[in-house]
């Protein structure tokens, strides 16, 4: 069933077509949200309210343009709103737990987790710009119009966030300087 086959029996109120959007967004929803978030529990949360959200609000979508970007730029918001708000509450903790806790696991990841560690070390803008591009497949126009910036930007970011993603990886000992990558024991 198409994007446009999909909300229309939404808009119509089918559960099934419900369950159908949530299963078929979830997983992608959830990963930019870990991304950004970098915590699981609000990842779960913003990502809940991102499918909620996006159901809702399906009769907003222009029909001529494609479902997934409408749907990952809430996710997107969702996201920034959440961050926004956590960042105005105050958090007491102990930080030498913190580092203790986070050292320990840092030294058990696994590629995915590493390269998922190296992107949460990149500025904002080059994080965003590597991840729509490719992981989520969008053209530079679209991370573009996404990211409002102006393509050469968007190459740049690109450029940049690969640069740094292999100086990181390589000083964790994660690939070799051509590229490949070392297994640790």
């Amino acid at each position: 069933m198409d994007d446009r086959e999909l909300a229309e029996r939404c808009l119509s109120g089918d559960p099934l077509a419900i369950r159908a959007f949530v299963e078929h967004f979830q997983g992608l929803i959830f990963a930019i949200c870990l991304r950004r978030l970098r915590h699981r529990e609000d990842a779960e949360d913003v990502a809940q309210q991102t499918l909620i959200r996006a159901v809702r609000h399906l009769k907003h979508w222009d029909s001529e343009r494609p479902l997934k970007p409408w749907v990952t730029t809430i996710a997107i918001n969702r996201c920034r709103t959440h961050a926004s708000r956590r960042s105005h509450q105050t958090r007491t903790f102990d930080p030498s737990i913190e580092v203790a806790a986070t050292d320990e696991r840092i030294d058990n990841l696994g590629l995915a987790e590493e390269l998922q560690l190296a992107l949460s070390q990149l500025r904002e803008e080059y994080r965003t710009c590597f991840v729509l591009f490719h992981q989520q497949e969008l053209s530079i126009v679209e991370v573009a119009e996404k990211m409002k910036c102006p393509e050469g930007t968007v190459k740049t970011w690109l450029h940049r966030a690969r640069r740094e993603l292999a100086t990181l990886l390589q000083n964790r000992g994660i690939v070799t300087e051509d590229g490949y990558e070392l297994h640790r024991i």
